[in-house]
């Protein structure tokens, strides 16, 4: 079975980020991706709010993502599909390309997936899909030329892509059900300020219609119910977006819709799985947030695999290991650390210490939370005595 330190599933901004961060610490990284490196920002046209880029594409920055993390030798592997397993206290990561298929042992994983735009869900959308519905105005916008479209959303995207719209369609409706947009101010002043842009407000598209093509969208007012008809020629949906978390569904913690739950060091619940991006539960998705995301994913996954490295040749593997273990938030622990130290120096013998606050799976692997301060015997790394040590007299005794 092959081995790597640190596999990251996904090479968008968060993945790629993770990338860059985890070779500069001088970890062995694989980064997995099913499609074109990048991510979402491939089907953004304009990007204007990422720090030291004042414009540029989303495949521009998505290029310039790339070659950053090729810099610094990053292997990039394309697959069909990842799933991760546990099995035992190994973390192993199937991979599927064509009828191959390829299992990776890794010491760390980063789930860098991402999300994916929401469907309506409304009657007529799945047999238009590539016939006039679509979910990415980069991709589509130049197939409207001169025609009437329709944008379904409130929020940035949806402004945002309505707004690069005019530059092929003659005319931009955008539907909202509710009477303003949740975007940003500056995104909703330069939207309303072009002719071509038409909103729609308090309406909810009940079914696309069309032979073949879409050719009209049946609207219904949320407040008094009318129904009324919107002739396009195109509808592009953004309601919203899906994470794509297919790979660690039901095997780490996520909120409601699959947004996986992670800690300031973007953690999971599972230890040595963290996550970054737009696949976690979180306020803002944006290029920074998740290459802010990656690069504190890779951090955290660094001191991981160096604390496991540790902590597997000085406590699970000697045959026989004494070791101190307390909890650093504990003002009456640290200061049996120096009486631990006088007493191993005076018989001669290395004690390692291990802070239980901050090793604390491994501290309740050992079952060993309740019981700090504690010298404690482990042969090939089970635990065979626990002595109690509250006071400097318990060390010397333990240690007698």
């Amino acid at each position: 079975m092959e081995k790597r330190e640190l596999v990251i599933i996904g090479a968008g901004p968060a993945g790629m980020s993770a990338a860059i961060y985890g070779r500069r610490a001088g970890l062995d990284v694989l980064l997995l991706e099913r499609g074109r490196t990048g991510g979402q920002i491939n089907i953004t046209d304009e990007i204007e709010n990422y720090p030291g880029v004042p414009h540029a594409t989303g495949p521009e920055v998505g290029e310039m993502l790339h070659q950053h993390a090729l810099k610094f030798n990053t292997e990039i592997r394309t697959v069909d599909d990842s799933k991760v397993e546990l099995r035992g206290d190994k973390k192993i990561v199937v991979t599927k390309k064509g009828d191959e298929t390829n299992e990776i042992e890794a010491e760390a994983i980063i789930v860098a997936t991402g999300a994916h735009f929401r469907r309506l869900g409304c009657e007529g959308e799945a047999e238009h899909i590539g016939q006039g519905v679509s979910f990415c105005a980069v991709c589509d916008g130049a197939f409207f030329e001169d025609l009437e479209v329709a944008v379904v959303g409130g929020g940035n995207t949806a402004v945002e892509e309505g707004a690069y719209l005019t530059k092929f369609a003659s005319k931009v409706y955008i539907i909202h059900r509710r009477d303003e947009f949740r975007a940003d101010r500056a995104a909703i002043e330069h939207a309303m300020s072009n002719p071509k842009i038409v909103p729609v407000w308090n309406s909810v598209v009940e079914k696309i219609e069309g032979d073949g093509i879409v050719e009209n969208l049946v609207l219904k007012n949320v407040k008094t119910g009318e129904l009324s008809n919107l002739k396009v020629a195109g509808v592009f949906m953004f309601v919203g977006q899906t994470p794509d978390d297919d790979c660690v569904r039901g095997l780490v913690k996520a909120e409601k819709g699959g947004w996986i739950l992670v800690n300031e060091h973007m953690e999971t619940s599972v230890e040595g799985i963290f996550a970054a991006g737009d696949v976690c539960s979180k306020h803002l998705r944006q290029v920074i947030t998740a290459a802010s995301d990656g690069a504190i994913a890779a951090m955290g996954a660094s001191a991981y695999i160096n604390e496991q490295l540790h902590l597997r040749t000085t406590l699970l593997e000697p045959e026989s290991v004494t070791a101190f273990f307390y909890s650093s938030i504990d003002e009456k622990q640290v200061k049996l650390l120096k009486a631990v130290e006088d007493a191993a120096k005076a018989k001669g013998v290395k004690i390692p210490l291990i802070d239980g606050y901050r090793n604390a799976r491994m501290t309740e692997k050992l079952e060993l939370s309740a019981k700090m301060p504690a010298l404690v015997e482990l042969r090939k790394g089970v635990v065979a005595k626990v002595p109690g040590v509250a006071y400097e007299a318990d060390v010397q005794k333990a240690l007698a």
